[in-house]
């Protein structure tokens, strides 16, 4: 079993930017795939960015350019950085972490809010 509990959403300016964490209960293996999920009212969730094992990150088409994902190891810890933002970013961001044996750990969730 692993937490993960996500912080540093919030309410931002278009154009602005927000660091957000997802910290792990356990030492994030090199073998785990961790990701940035995001789910707006009345919208299904959605893939924002990830990271695999050997580091190869992913984005969907709408963040790319704007966000940037990354981990330490050191600190089991998972960051998504949100630059350039935009109000149609406004969403609950979720942080989820997949082992190799199809095991998938959800965090709480972290609101962020886009202001025009």
């Amino acid at each position: 079993q692993v937490q993960l509990v996500e912080s540093g959403g919030g309410l931002v300016q278009a154009g602005g930017s927000l660091r957000l964490s997802c910290a792990a209960s356990r030492s994030i293996f090199s073998t785990d795939t961790m990701g940035w999920y995001r789910q707006a009212p009345g919208n299904r969730r959605e893939l924002v960015a990830t990271i695999t094992k050997g580091g190869i990150t992913n984005y969907a088409d709408a963040v790319k350019g704007r966000f940037t994902i990354s981990r330490d190891f050191a600190k089991n810890t998972v960051y998504l950085q949100l630059n350039a933002l935009k109000p149609e970013d406004t969403a609950v961001y979720y942080c989820k972490l997949s082992t190799d044996f199809g095991q998938g750990y959800w965090g709480q969730g972290t609101q962020v809010t886009v202001s025009s």
